[in-house]
């Protein structure tokens, strides 16, 4: 699944290569990832200018001028292809969007997504996005913002790391090596971190976030031209690497069970305190 750094990495892109373009026509070839009817979505957009492409979390999110908004969500994977004039679009897609230069992008998704369009009036009342906390990487989650986030809750570290209520974008792929880095166990209880172990967690998660976002995302996701990221599995810290020697003690990575998910932890650097 892609998380926050692909999805970075796809939505600067499509900046670059789509604001300022006039909308001419959309393709909708699966009605479920809409939140409205495909003819609805399709006579709204038609005309309009994108006015910019950014993220949040694990969305990214089409400003249209005027009024409009398309929330995009990847779900488990999903290709996002730009394609040029006189360029053949991939031939299995469920969305496309044609701009009036002709050029556009096609969505396929490998399981499920979301293609959402809301007004700017109704941004509140989006469920899958209204509620959605800040992202680690933008300029306000801040230490201080990360310290009180963390002040009096009694939850395990992990799960709270995953609820995108608490801090959008990062998944079960990427914690792995924030919290190894932090040498923090994913089943510690907030309330029992340290002052210096919620600093270590903070930077953390934005250097093993920042550091694939330089990389361009996973090596299995796409960006926007259909090149692979760079960011390979031996290059993972612990993450996926059952039995192989920790990078700071050489003892070899287990497998546990962290509630629905699992994890990959140094037993040694990463003891349940």
């Amino acid at each position: 699944m892609p998380e926050l750094p692909e999805i970075t990495v796809i939505a600067r892109q499509m900046n670059k290569e789509i604001t300022g373009k006039h909308i001419q026509d959309a393709e909708v070839r699966q009605p479920k990832n809409l939140n409205v009817t495909v003819r609805e979505f399709v006579q709204t957009v038609k005309g309009k200018t994108v006015n910019n492409v950014s993220s949040k979390g694990k969305w990214i999110i089409i400003e249209l001028d005027p009024d409009y908004f398309v929330f995009i969500n990847l779900g488990m994977n999903a290709d996002v292809l730009y394609f040029e004039p006189n360029q053949e679009p991939p031939e299995k897609y469920q969305f496309k969007l044609i701009f009036s230069d002709e050029t556009g992008f096609t969505i396929h998704f490998q399981w499920f997504g979301y293609i959402h369009l809301v007004s700017e009036r109704n941004l509140s009342q989006h469920k899958l996005t209204a509620r959605l906390a800040i992202s680690p990487t933008d300029t306000k989650f801040t230490s201080k913002h990360f310290k009180e986030l963390l002040a009096n809750r009694k939850a395990r570290i992990k799960n709270f790391l995953l609820n995108q209520k608490n801090v959008a974008g990062i998944g079960n792929v990427y914690i792995q090596d924030i919290l190894f880095k932090a040498k923090i166990h994913p089943n510690r209880k907030i309330s029992t971190l340290c002052e210096k172990e919620v600093n270590d967690l903070y930077n953390a998660i934005r250097n093993i976030l920042n550091r694939s976002i330089k990389l361009g995302g996973l090596v299995y996701e796409k960006d926007f031209y259909g090149q692979k990221g760079k960011l390979t599995i031996d290059k993972f810290l612990v993450g996926y690497k059952t039995g192989k020697p920790c990078p700071t003690c050489e003892t070899p990575i287990i497998k546990i069970k962290t509630g629905s998910t699992s994890s990959y932890i140094c037993p040694k650097c990463q003891p349940l305190k």
